[in-house]
C-alpha cells in the first residue's frame, strides 16, 4: 500500500543532527509524523508517504488516516478544505523519539495535554480537475499526526505549507520537517518563534497558571525579526461564535449534555463542519477537562464503527462527528442528535435550529435541529443573547463575539466547579496534624449528600445569575465521567501535597533527638522510609523546594552514620 513510506531513512544535516541529541527529538516534540494520503483507482485511498521514514505505524492505523484524512460523504466542491481528526492509537506503547518526562503535562493546562493514547490528525485536502488523472481529479491529502490539541497552529501551519507541497512534492516536505526540527520545545507560559517555509509564526504556549479566559500573546523581539512574524493568537481556540452561530439559543442545553458527558452525535454537511463542532462542544467546559472520548471526525470505515452502532448496549459517553448521511440510520437510537448545516457568516443572526423529538429525525432529508429528549437543569441565559445579536447589529469582530461567548462559557463552568472546589478543600487534613514520624493522615472521603448541604451557603447562585435545578445538575454531574476525572486530578494533587508537607515537617524536626532512645531495626526502618520517600519525590515531581530534598538526604547521611560500620556498609551498598 505505501513503498515509499518503507524506504530508507534518509541521512540528515550534519548540523541539524548535531542540534539535538537524538534525530527527530525536536520534532517530535510537535509532530510524530507528516502523512501524505492519495486516492489511488485500484486501492482506494493508499498511504503514499510517511515521513520522517523510520516513524512505525500500525497499519490498523494507516488504514483509519487513510479514511479519515478524506471526506466521507461524497460533495461536488473542488478546492480545498482543512479538517481536523483525532484517532485511538493502536498497537501499544511506541518508544518516542521525542524524551518527555512528563514536565509538559504538570505544567500545561488540563485541557491541553499531550495525549498518551490518541493522535490528532490535521488535514489539508485539495481537490481539482486534473485531466492527466485516470479520473480526471487530483485528490490529496496532507496530514500532520501529532498528540497535541493545537489546532489553530498546525491548521494555519498546513495553510503554509500544503500549496507549496502540492506544487513541489517531496523535496519541500523533507524542508520543513528539517525545519520544524530546529524548533525549541513547547514550553508552557513561553512565547515561541517558529520559523518555516521564510515566515515565523510567533506563538504562546498557555500554562496551567494562567488566569483563565486570559490568552496573552507577549509581542516580543519584534524588532529584531524581519519579515515581521505571523502571530497566532491562541493555539488552540476556535471561533466560537462562527461555529455556534445556528445553535447559539441553545447554548445552555449544549453545555450542559457536554458537562454530563452525554452521548451526542454531530451530523454535518462537511468534515470541517463537522469537526469544529465537535472541538468547540469539547472546548466549552474550559478550564474543566472533558474526559469523555470524542471523535471530531469519523466514517463508517473506522474500527471503531461496530461498538458505537451496536443496539445491545447504551451508547458510549462521546461526542461523535459525522458527514456521511447512513449514519442517520445507524446512530438513531442515540439520545441526542444535533444536525447543522454549512456554516455562513452573514450580517443576521443565522437561523436558529429548533429542539425536536427524537421520532421527528427522518432517514432522508434530515432538517437541521437538535433531536433530543432532554430537559435542561438550568433556564436559559436571555441576556447572552441579546448581547450577541447587538454585537450582530455592531457588525462587531467574530473574534469579540467569540471572546463574550468564551467568558460566558467560563464564568458559568466556574460558578459550577467553585463549590466543587471549595468542598474538596475542606477534605485535606489540617497542617498540624502532620507530624514527621507517623505516616501523613489521609484525605476525608468526598460525600456526595455532605457536599449538597453545603450549596445552600456556598452554592452557584452567589456567582451565577441563572436560576433553575442545580442540585439536580450536580447529582447527574456526579455520574459523568467528568466528574470522576475531575474528582481523581485534584485527589492525585492533593495527595502530593500532603507528601510533600511531610517531607517539609521532616526536614524541620531534630533527628538526633528522635535516634536517642530507638533500636537499630528501627534506625534502619527510618532510614529505608526516607529514601523511599526521596525517590517518589523525585520520580512524581512532588511540589518540594529542591533544598528540601537536598536535607532529606543530608539526614539519611546522618543516620546511617550513626550505626555500626557493618550496617553502614550495607545501607551504603543498598
Amino acid at each position: 500500500m505505501d513503498a515509499l513510506s518503507r524506504a530508507q531513512p534518509r541521512p540528515r544535516s550534519a548540523a541539524a543532527a548535531a542540534a539535538s541529541p537524538l534525530p527527530w527529538a525536536r520534532f517530535s516534540a510537535w509532530l510524530e509524523c507528516v502523512c501524505v494520503v492519495t486516492f489511488d483507482l485500484e486501492l482506494g485511498q493508499a498511504m503514499e508517504l510517511v515521513y520522517p521514514y523510520d516513524f512505525r505505524l500500525t497499519e490498523k492505523e494507516k488504514t483509519s488516516i487513510c479514511y479519515l484524512s478524506f471526506p466521507d460523504s461524497y460533495s461536488g466542491g473542488l478546492g480545498d478544505t482543512q479538517f481536523s481528526f483525532r484517532l485511538r492509537q493502536s498497537g501499544g506503547q511506541r518508544t518516542a523519539h521525542y524524551e518527555d518526562d512528563g514536565e509538559y503535562n504538570r505544567e500545561a493546562p488540563l485541557t491541553l495535554q499531550r495525549e498518551s493514547a490518541h493522535y490528532f490528525g490535521y488535514v489539508y485536502f485539495r481537490q481539482v480537475k486534473d485531466s492527466s488523472m485516470k479520473r480526471g481529479y487530483f485528490q490529496k491529502s496532507l496530514v500532520l499526526v501529532s498528540r497535541l490539541p493545537y489546532v489553530n497552529l498546525f491548521q494555519s501551519l498546513l495553510q503554509l505549507i500544503a500549496p507549496e507541497y502540492f506544487d513541489k512534492l517531496e523535496p519541500c516536505l523533507e524542508a520543513v520537517c528539517n525545519e520544524i526540527d530546529q524548533w525549541p520545545p513547547p514550553v508552557p507560559g513561553q512565547t515561541l518563534n517558529l520559523p518555516v517555509m521564510g515566515v515565523v509564526i510567533q506563538v504562546r504556549i498557555p500554562s496551567r497558571v494562567d488566569k483563565p479566559g486570559t490568552s496573552p500573546v507577549k509581542q516580543f523581539n519584534q524588532e529584531n525579526l524581519l519579515p515581521a512574524p505571523m502571530v497566532l493568537p491562541s493555539i488552540h481556540e476556535l471561533d466560537l461564535f462562527r461555529c455556534f452561530q445556528p445553535v447559539l439559543i441553545h447554548i445552555q442545553m449544549l453545555w450542559e449534555l457536554v458537562l454530563l458527558g452525554e452521548p451526542i452525535v454531530v451530523m454535518a454537511p462537511s468534515p470541517t463542519v463537522s469537526s469544529e463542532m465537535v472541538m468547540a462542544l469539547t472546548s466549552c467546559l474550559a478550564p474543566l477537562r472533558y474526559c469523555c472520548d470524542y471523535r471530531p471526525y469519523f466514517t463508517i470505515h473506522d474500527s471503531e464503527f461496530k461498538e458505537y452502532t451496536t443496539r445491545t448496549q447504551a451508547p458510549p459517553n462521546i461526542v461523535v462527528g459525522v458527514t456521511n448521511p447512513f449514519f442517520i440510520k445507524t446512530l438513531q437510537h442515540w439520545p441526542h442528535i444535533l444536525r447543522v448545516g454549512e456554516l455562513r457568516m452573514s450580517g443576521d443572526l443565522p437561523k436558529q435550529v429548533k429542539v425536536k423529538k427524537l421520532t421527528k429525525l427522518k432517514t432522508l432529508d434530515t432538517k437541521p435541529g437538535i433531536y433530543t429528549s432532554y430537559k435542561t437543569f438550568l433556564h436559559k441565559d436571555k441576556t447572552l443573547i441579546k448581547r450577541l445579536l447587538k454585537g450582530i447589529q455592531r457588525k462587531r469582530p467574530s473574534e469579540v463575539q467569540s471572546a463574550l461567548l468564551r467568558r460566558h462559557l467560563l464564568e458559568l463552568t466556574q460558578s459550577f466547579i467553585i463549590p466543587l472546589e471549595h468542598y474538596i478543600a475542606s477534605l485535606m487534613p489540617l497542617q498540624r496534624a502532620i507530624t514527621p514520624w507517623k505516616n501523613p493522615p489521609q484525605i476525608r472521603p468526598f460525600r456526595q449528600d455532605d457536599f449538597m448541604k453545603t450549596l445552600e451557603h456556598a452554592g452557584p447562585q452567589l456567582t451565577c445569575v441563572l436560576k433553575g435545578d442545580w442540585l439536580g445538575l450536580y447529582r447527574r454531574f456526579f455520574k459523568s465521567p467528568n466528574f470522576d476525572g475531575w474528582y481523581r486530578q485534584r485527589h492525585k494533587e492533593m495527595t502530593q501535597k500532603l507528601e510533600a508537607l511531610h517531607l517539609e515537617a521532616i526536614c524541620e524536626a531534630n533527628i538526633v533527638a528522635w535516634m536517642k532512645d530507638k533500636s537499630e531495626v528501627e534506625i534502619v526502618d527510618l532510614v529505608l522510609k526516607l529514601r523511599e520517600k526521596l525517590v517518589r519525590a523525585r520520580c512524581q515531581h512532588l511540589p518540594v523546594k529542591e533544598e528540601t530534598l537536598q536535607r532529606v538526604g543530608l539526614y539519611i547521611d546522618t543516620v546511617i552514620d550513626s550505626l555500626p560500620e557493618d550496617l553502614q556498609a550495607v545501607l551504603h551498598h543498598h
